[in-house]
């Protein structure tokens, strides 16, 4: 018996199935949620913060010695620059301002992430560099999007949904001229790569460098190179950590993860 025509207006009648299926498995990607918890920050920007106060640049990748930083959103303005760090998540959030890691929790998983707070530390100092600005101009702020509870004291400037806009607006002292803006505006965009899917890939791919201990780095100080070392003595004594190759003039270390 030939099936071949049953198959056939099976498949004819079920194609959009396949693709269905993978839209779906797009939406719960980390990606997905990524832009989706940026697009939200735009929104709540453009209805809450004056265009004309509150310059906004967003998806800025910057060179750095050890590679690129990527910033979610930059808003430069009289009251400062206010570098802005997304994370779309839900579940409870447990985390503290100088702990390494935080942790999401959704029943009775919980899942480890970096924590947010050094995330932008290396933005906000990647920015500095290239602005030249004094750092008390530069504020970091993290904005957690999604349906997400605190379960530990937050600093204010870590934040959820709009409220993000309310701590930006709480600086109210003038610290740039309209010359300063507009001159760190231009730096910005003249500083950053070119937002294209090229240089998110590379962004990424030197992101998988860093975490490999096996791959070649560069101190983010001095540009030299990176080399591992092992603690001799102190609390960490016996544990491996990137040490740059020209101490003791250099004294920039990095945990091996």
């Amino acid at each position: 018996m030939n099936f071949s025509p049953t198959i056939y207006e099976v498949l004819k009648t079920l194609w959009w199935v396949i693709p269905m299926m993978l839209f779906l498995a797009f939406l719960g990607s980390p990606k997905f949620k990524g832009i989706f918890g940026e697009a939200l920050v735009k929104v709540a920007a453009w209805l809450r913060l004056p265009a004309k106060v509150y310059h906004p640049i967003h998806n800025v990748t910057i060179p750095t010695l050890d590679g690129t930083t990527q910033i979610d959103h930059i808003f430069v303005s009289c009251f400062g620059i206010f570098v802005v760090e997304t994370k779309n998540m839900k579940g409870w959030i447990f985390g503290g301002e100088n702990q390494k890691q935080w942790t999401q929790r959704i029943f009775k998983k919980s899942s480890p992430f970096q924590n947010p707070l050094h995330q932008n530390y290396k933005h906000v100092k990647a920015l500095e560099t290239l602005l030249a600005v004094p750092p008390e101009t530069l504020h970091s702020v993290i904005v957690f999007m999604g349906d997400s509870t605190f379960k530990s004291p937050m600093p204010a400037n870590v934040t959820r949904g709009g409220d993000y806009i309310t701590y930006i607006k709480s600086f109210r002292n003038p610290v740039l001229s309209e010359a300063q803006v507009q001159k760190a505006i231009a730096q910005i965009q003249s500083g950053r790569l070119t937002p294209s899917w090229e240089t998110d890939r590379q962004h990424v791919h030197q992101l998988k460098n860093r975490a490999d201990p096996n791959a070649e780095r560069k101190c983010p100080k001095c540009g030299k190179p990176m080399v591992l070392r092992t603690a001799k003595r102190g609390a960490n004594a016996g544990n491996q950590f990137w040490g740059c190759s020209a101490y003791p003039k250099c004294r920039m270390v990095q945990n091996i993860n």
